[in-house]
């Protein structure tokens, strides 16, 4: 039934789909389409507001138009179906090589050359480094959150472009550390918040370093792991890294 009553409007010329609002919508009305933050049936909004402090981008804001009235069951319904279509979307039981766990020497081993020289030189000279990686897999889906190499580690969690963006990241930030990477854009920031809860419950990590873009899309990901370790229930110090486009460190 239709009705007079507050609800969350979305300004999509202001939205940059960072994902923020989805993680703060209790309800599940908030979803990430072709980039942009949509409410995905007025049943599903309650109209408190609770999203609109995490938009960055000042894009959401309570309007009072008609509109159908808030379900609570429905709520429930769609929030059930999320849950299940997460877990049927998880992919990581078929074998899949990039899911396979290994591990490898190590500066510390004495086998990694950033240990005494940066990956990447001046443009034209051949840098002859290897890599600092210590562990496989790397993209916060496939890691498992008891994996052997986050036991009691520095964890670095970057955005899937810093590395291309920064072009020393090997010696800066893997050496002797653990590394998860992601796109906090593109992913689901809610799985996310779940992966990252059930490492920071299980592994004994010692810090975690987060390495950002300058980008806004990329805001997100500070967030993320800011609720990941509010639902773990776990003080883990929280150091924060924004890189610029060009590759300098902001911050």
């Amino acid at each position: 039934m239709k009705v007079m009553r507050k609800i969350i409007k979305i300004d999509e010329e202001l939205c940059d789909g960072c994902g923020n609002c989805v993680l703060a919508c209790a309800e599940g009305a908030i979803q990430i389409i072709d980039g942009k933050a949509k409410v995905i049936a007025d049943k599903y909004c309650d109209g408190l507001g609770a999203c609109i402090g995490d938009c960055l981008q000042d894009a959401l804001k309570i309007i009072e138009r008609e509109a159908d009235d808030f379900d609570e069951e429905a709520v429930e319904k769609l929030l059930k179906q999320q849950k299940t279509d997460k877990k049927d979307a998880a992919p990581l039981a078929c074998g899949c090589p990039s899911s396979t766990i290994s591990t490898f020497p190590t500066a510390g081993e004495g086998s990694c050359a950033c240990a005494n020289k940066p990956i990447m030189q001046a443009p034209g000279q051949t840098s002859g480094g290897t890599s600092c990686l210590g562990h496989w897999p790397v993209q916060i889906k496939l890691v498992p959150a008891g994996a052997p190499f986050l036991k009691g580690a520095d964890l670095v969690i970057a955005a899937d472009c810093v590395p291309v963006a920064y072009p020393t990241f090997h010696a800066d930030f893997l050496k002797g550390n653990a590394v998860m990477i992601g796109c906090p854009k593109f992913d689901n920031a809610e799985e996310y918040v779940e992966k990252l809860s059930q490492v920071f419950k299980v592994s004994g990590i010692k810090s975690i370093t987060s390495v950002v873009m300058e980008v806004p899309c990329c805001s997100a990901m500070p967030i993320i792991i800011k609720k990941a370790l509010e639902k773990s229930a776990v003080d883990i110090p929280l150091k924060e890294v924004v890189i610029s486009a060009r590759g300098q460190i902001l911050s």
